[in-house]
């Protein structure tokens, strides 16, 4: 996101040229201004309707004291023109309150215009322009009383209203500045914080899939390595009796088969590249779905409450790559359990039958009393995502109501 797909959230979204501009109207860049939009046109009218009213105050007060003096006809035309110099004062804020200052001073009915331009400058250009006029306006401000003073109230109390009143506007101007720009930075960084959270989502499936060829080798090299060496005795004895050519071939094809399903499932199977090193565990059985019991009496040991529903009669009859996943699948569970829900009862569901697939859910309730928020990249989640859609299944996972959290995937078991 960048600053120009949201001007209305600008310093210069009164429809002024960029701060960076050169104060003639031209924006930064040569481009060309933002038309009015009918917010403009309604601060616009506002803003005119106001200095209009403090005028004709200024132009009440003014009669009163010079009568049918010509004055009062200087009064009237300088204050109306000061009134239509608002229109213009988004192309060049800082000229118009300069020209405002000074007219200011001749003649007070141009007074709400002069607070007017203030504030508008205070909004579109920053402090340092904003300085060197607002220094002139205190000291006009000062003078003012003193060139036009008014019978009705004392000299220095009419002094410390304009510098008060000059004040007021210069700071509630800034102000509004600043909020601007402090909306435009927070969508910023929100946007930034988004990006970098796509990014890291995207990092973790992607090392996620380097692991592929490792799960690949890990399931598949027994039985490439078995039709290879059947292949090959074939090769070295085309003399062999029928009976064991046949056995081989049979060898072969259902090694085959067996390869082929597991290379199909072996896609979603996914493992984190230095497991084996950093566990010393490069030679050990991968885990399956019958060693999900282990993994369970090994969470009570660590001291967590684990309830275990694995209605399936023969879990060795599930596919491997199925199994490990169903494992992988609620050994993550069971770990964010601990971390985000310590003391919590966590209950684990395994049902399924072949030609209907696998589901495995994982529930459990709001952590009992308070305790410590343990910060998560979710990183984790993300890569079961990714294993069970790769491997033609579905995975589901958020907080409910009462401020658990639930997990459920199914993955296919073939026939």
């Amino acid at each position: 996101m960048t600053r120009t797909e949201y001007p209305w959230l600008l310093p210069s979204a009164m429809v002024g040229p960029p701060d960076a501009g050169d104060g003639t109207g031209t924006p930064a860049g040569g481009g060309r201004r933002p038309r009015r939009t009918v917010r403009d046109w309604i601060v616009d009218t506002v803003a005119f309707l106001f200095a209009a009213l403090l005028g004709l105050t200024a132009l009440d007060v003014s009669e009163q004291i010079n009568g049918d003096s010509p004055i009062v006809l200087v009064d009237q035309l300088l204050g109306a023109a000061a009134c239509c110099a608002l229109w213009p004062r988004r192309r060049w804020p800082v000229r118009i309150a300069l020209v405002l200052t000074v007219v200011s001073v001749i003649t007070p009915a141009a007074g709400g215009a002069y607070l007017v331009a203030l504030f508008s400058l205070a909004v579109h250009r920053p402090f340092r322009q904003l300085a060197a006029v607002g220094a002139l306006a205190l000291v006009s401000a000062a003078v003012q009383p003193l060139a036009r003073p008014d019978p009705s109230l004392h000299t220095a109390a009419s002094i410390a209203i304009g510098i008060v009143l000059v004040l007021l506007m210069t700071g509630w101007g800034m102000l509004v500045r600043s909020r601007r720009q402090l909306v435009v930075v927070l969508r910023e960084r929100a946007h930034r914080a988004e990006a970098e959270a796509a990014l890291r989502a995207e990092q973790a499936q992607r090392l996620a899939r380097e692991a592929i060829a490792r799960e690949m080798h890990d399931v598949l090299a027994h039985r490439l390595t078995l039709l290879s060496v059947h292949a090959g005795a074939l090769e070295f004895r085309p003399d062999a009796p029928p009976a064991e050519v046949a056995r081989a071939a049979g060898v072969i094809r259902d090694s085959a088969h067996e390869a082929l399903q597991d290379l199909r499932q072996i896609i979603g199977v996914l493992r984190t590249p230095d497991d084996a090193e950093e566990t010393g565990a490069a030679d050990r059985p991968q885990p399956t779905l019958a060693t999900l019991d282990a993994l369970v009496a090994e969470s009570r040991a660590a001291g967590a409450t684990v309830l275990l529903h694995n209605r399936i009669a023969d879990p060795a009859a599930v596919p491997a790559a199925t199994g490990r996943t169903v494992y992988r699948i609620a050994q993550e569970a069971l770990t964010n359990a601990r971390k985000h829900a310590p003391g919590a009862e966590v209950t684990v569901t395994v049902v399924g039958a072949p030609g209907q697939g696998v589901t495995v859910t994982v529930d459990n309730p709001a952590p009992p009393g308070e305790s410590a928020r343990v910060p998560g990249s979710g990183q984790g989640l993300i890569g079961l995502t990714e294993r069970a859609t790769l491997a033609g299944g579905t995975f589901q996972h958020g907080r409910t109501g009462d401020g658990g959290f639930h997990l459920r995937a199914w993955l296919p078991w073939s026939v």
